[in-house]
């Protein structure tokens, strides 16, 4: 962003509460691009018994992930996870459980991971070029490689559950 939303004068990098931040130059205007984190919904998303990671159609073949999509305005993160699964995989789906928040720093992003149990006939989209079909045991040995954060996601999924019962939430 180079230019102030609000007056239009040149933005310039000046220290605000001790971060560098983008700020209007205008004396009669106070506007600070803030630059906060953007929020984004992420499905681990069980179906037929199974995992489904999916590879967007602009990554290289091999790299899988969970579905995931911005939350948009006037949306609940459990609604925005919802509709991530029907836009990209055609599914119908609830949300079994939060799994966690997480911070992606390298995209400004927080990531807020949720388990889903999903049905219907699976149709990807255009964002999707090619789903896997995990079990269980397959998730704990993949390689998520640059994916660090869906591993880790994976991980504390996988802690959280149990095999039996379609993957039931520990009792604690």
């Amino acid at each position: 962003m180079k230019y102030c939303p609000e007056c239009a004068s040149v933005l310039e990098l000046r220290r605000i509460d001790g971060v560098e931040r983008t700020a209007c130059v205008s004396t009669g205007c106070s506007f600070v691009h803030w630059c906060n984190p953007v929020p984004v919904v992420a499905a681990l998303v069980q179906y037929q018994g199974k995992i489904i990671l999916a590879r967007n159609s602009q990554w290289p073949d091999g790299m899988f992930s969970l579905v995931t999509g911005y939350l948009e305005r006037n949306e609940t993160p459990d609604e925005a996870v919802v509709r991530e699964v029907k836009e990209e995989l055609g599914l119908d789906s609830k949300v079994k459980d939060f799994i966690g928040c997480y911070s992606l720093h390298e995209k400004n992003q927080i990531i807020l991971a949720h388990w889903i149990v999903a049905r219907g006939e699976l149709k990807t989209g255009n964002e999707i070029a090619e789903i896997k079909l995990l079990s269980r045991e397959e998730l704990k040995l993949w390689q998520f490689g640059r994916f660090a954060l869906t591993s880790v996601i994976a991980k504390q999924w996988l802690e959280k559950t149990t095999p039996n019962n379609g993957f039931q939430a520990h009792r604690r």
